[in-house]
């Protein structure tokens, strides 16, 4: 049966950024994916990370900085990137913010997020 989500949940993280969660552990829990659509400032990051999950990134404005092994990518609006379970990298918002969907297989969680103090 079709299930329409009128309400995602927010997921509360440091620096500004939005998240807004529609499919996943905090929002249906669901584990064998999440698809969440976010909102960064200009500068914002956050730390190093090894997830537990493939992540697919759909760049929707601005753009989105992807850092893996020693190499930048900027991803910009209208084009995607997939990082692999198990791969150090780390995001940043470009120098004009970004909007962004992310889907990750298997859901996202902040334990499997690995991510580094």
């Amino acid at each position: 049966m079709p299930h329409v989500t009128t309400a995602p949940t927010r997921i509360p993280v440091p620096g500004g950024k939005l998240i807004d969660e529609h499919v996943g552990m905090a929002s249906t829990h669901t584990r064998e994916v999440s698809v969440a659509h976010m909102v960064a400032p200009p500068g914002w990051d956050e730390p190093y990370q090894t997830p537990e999950f493939d992540e697919i990134t759909v760049v929707v404005k601005g753009s989105v900085l992807v850092d893996c092994d020693g190499q930048r990518h900027e991803v910009h609006a209208g084009q995607s990137i997939i990082t692999k379970a198990g791969e150090r990298i780390r995001y940043a918002a470009g120098p004009l913010g970004a909007e962004y969907v992310a889907v990750c297989l298997p859901a996202f969680t902040p334990d499997a997020a690995h991510r580094e103090d």
